[in-house]
């Protein structure tokens, strides 16, 4: 018969113990540290591609608006392509539009009116509610005194109303606000 006889030290578990703790401690650290790096830096993977034509889709369209908007003198010249409907306001040129889409910004499906104001010299062609794709080049230019992204149309066509017409906030951190534009 094999007897162990084993003496433990109160202290000396407690140091191990301890020790044990701050190394999970400095891991969950690590692991948030680089998640929340991860975060800050990240690429939008369906994001713009500076060399090409970047192709809005509903998953990626408010993210990229938002990154345009955010920090539009990197995106000027960009080419981008999308489709959404003809949008104007009472205060718009005969040659601006909104290519404009729907953005759900609760459960119970409310929306709000989301998009680029494009400029065209044959805007007046389209008339509101009307669903077109366009290309276009990003560039800068004003609105009511703000800086503002102006999409610059090379080529339109109409189009078919799509079957998925809405598109979806650009994150979960998304906070809708009263301001209407």
């Amino acid at each position: 018969m094999f007897v162990c006889n084993l003496k433990l030290n109160s202290s000396f578990m407690f140091k191990i113990l301890l020790a044990v703790i701050v190394f999970i401690v400095i891991c969950l650290c690590g692991i948030i540290g680089f998640r929340l790096y991860k975060a800050s830096t990240k690429d939008l993977g369906d994001g713009i591609n500076n060399n090409d034509i970047t192709q809005l889709t509903p998953q990626n369209y408010a993210t990229i608006l938002q990154t345009v908007h955010d920090d539009m003198d990197t995106y000027v010249g960009q080419k981008i392509k999308f489709s959404g409907f003809v949008y104007r306001v009472y205060d718009l040129d005969q040659e601006q539009f909104v290519l404009g889409r729907n953005m759900i910004i609760s459960s119970d499906f409310q929306s709000v009116v989301v998009g680029f104001l494009c400029h065209y010299k044959d805007a007046l062609q389209f008339r509101d509610s009307i669903w077109v794709e366009l290309e276009g080049k990003i560039t800068k230019g004003t609105y009511h005194g703000s800086d503002m992204p102006i999409l610059e149309v090379t080529k339109i066509k109409e189009i078919e109303k799509p079957n998925d017409e809405y598109v979806y906030p650009p994150d979960e951190n998304y906070i809708p606000t009263s301001v209407i534009l």
